[in-house]
Formats: structure tokens, C-alpha cells, sequence
């Protein structure tokens, strides 16, 4: 019996892990359609983040399957209440995707985007998705501190293409519709990072047991 609810928890953290990647690939998809003239990429980081919603349902299901039938307590009955919170997450994480990919459809902002650190948030962000997912995988706390710790990072390219954007608004002033959608993007970059956060903050409780909120900056500093 136990075997089979071993390949189960098995099962449950590769479909995690499917569930990150196809995030990642949203992300990727989005930012390359930003860069590019190229609508496919949009459409790509659209068609991910359909798979990510129905990599939710089956996750969902599958961890429900679990609580009933097999009754889990402590370390186990955390990890599988921590993934049904992580793949909200994720499934938010999918749709901002979308949304910046949406918004490259229907604006020429390749040329703009190039003046900022756009980039470098994507790759940011792209990265803190992979690590938090990472973390609960393998049960690692640190790693999982450790994405917590970069959000500070993306937080700070935010405002600097915030303050780039308001540059170039000055300086052209026919820029602005673009730089509006460019802002709304970094935005978009900036919640990512945040729910990575989340599903960091969430894989270390499902190690130790207690639920802790990064603090507001403000707080912090």
C-alpha cells in the first residue's frame, strides 16, 4: 500500500514539475514576442497557458485523490496542501503570460522595450519559477529562501523601467502608448516574481510547518 502511495507523491511531483516548466515556457514565449515581430510567439505563450489550466485540474484531482483515499498526516498531508496552493500560483503566473503576450499583438513595442531591462526581469522571473517549484521537489528550504530573497531583485528592476519609461515619455512624447503597455508589462513581470514567492513561502511551510509572510519593503528596510 505504501508503495503505491510513494508512486503517487512520485507522480504528483513530476506533474509539479511539468506544471513549472510549461510556466517557464510561457514566460519565454512572452517575453520573445515583446523582442520580436513574430505573432507565434504570442500564440505559443497562449497555447502554454491553456496546458497550464488543465495541468491544474489534473493536479487538483490528483491531490484530492490523495487526501481521501489515503488519509496523509504531518510532512505528507503539508506537501499535498502545499501543491494545492502552489498551482494557483502557477496558474496565475499562466495567465500574466498570456497577458503580456496579449498585449504584444496588439502593439509594436519591440523598439521600445529595447531601451529598458526588460530582459533581465524575464529572466528573473523565469528563473524564481523554476527554483520554487525546484524547492519543493526536493524539499529544500534554502532554495526556497533563496527565491524569496531575489523577488528584492525583480522588485528593483521594476522601478528602474518605471523610471526609464517616464525618461523616455519626456523625451518622446509620442512614445506614450507604448510605454503605457511597456509599464503595464513590467507589471505584469513584477506579480510573477510575486507568486513565486508565493510558492516559495508555501514549500517551506510544507517543510516546516509554519506559514511566513515576506515582509512589504518598507518593513524591511
Amino acid at each position: 500500500m505504501r508503495s503505491k502511495y510513494d508512486a503517487q507523491l512520485l507522480y504528483l511531483h513530476e506533474q509539479l514539475g511539468r506544471m513549472g516548466q510549461l510556466c517557464e515556457e510561457a514566460i519565454a514565449n512572452a517575453t520573445k514576442a515583446i523582442f520580436s515581430e513574430e505573432p507565434e510567439f504570442a500564440r505559443t505563450a497562449a497555447k502554454c497557458e491553456e496546458a497550464i489550466d488543465q495541468k491544474e485540474r489534473e493536479i487538483e484531482a490528483l491531490c484530492m485523490q490523495l487526501l481521501l483515499q489515503q488519509q496523509p498526516v504531518a510532512t505528507d498531508l503539508r506537501r499535498i496542501s502545499t501543491a494545492i496552493k502552489m498551482i494557483s500560483d502557477m496558474e496565475r503566473i499562466g495567465d500574466q503570460a498570456a497577458d503580456i503576450a496579449f498585449l504584444t499583438l496588439e502593439n509594436d513595442i519591440a523598439r521600445t522595450a529595447g531601451d529598458v531591462h526588460l530582459k533581465d526581469m524575464a529572466r528573473a522571473t523565469i528563473q524564481m519559477v523554476n527554483e520554487s517549484v525546484a524547492a519543493y521537489v526536493a524539499a529544500d528550504g534554502e532554495k526556497a529562501s533563496a527565491v524569496i530573497q531575489m523577488d528584492d531583485k525583480v522588485d528593483a528592476l521594476f522601478l528602474e523601467i518605471k523610471s526609464a519609461l517616464v525618461d523616455l515619455v519626456r523625451a518622446d512624447g509620442d512614445a506614450a502608448e507604448n510605454v503605457v503597455n511597456l509599464l503595464m508589462i513590467a507589471k505584469y513581470f513584477e506579480r510573477i516574481g510575486d507568486h513565486a514567492v508565493n510558492v516559495a513561502e508555501w514549500v517551506l511551510f510544507s517543510i516546516t510547518g509554519r506559514h511566513v509572510k515576506k515582509a512589504p519593503a518598507s518593513e524591511t528596510d
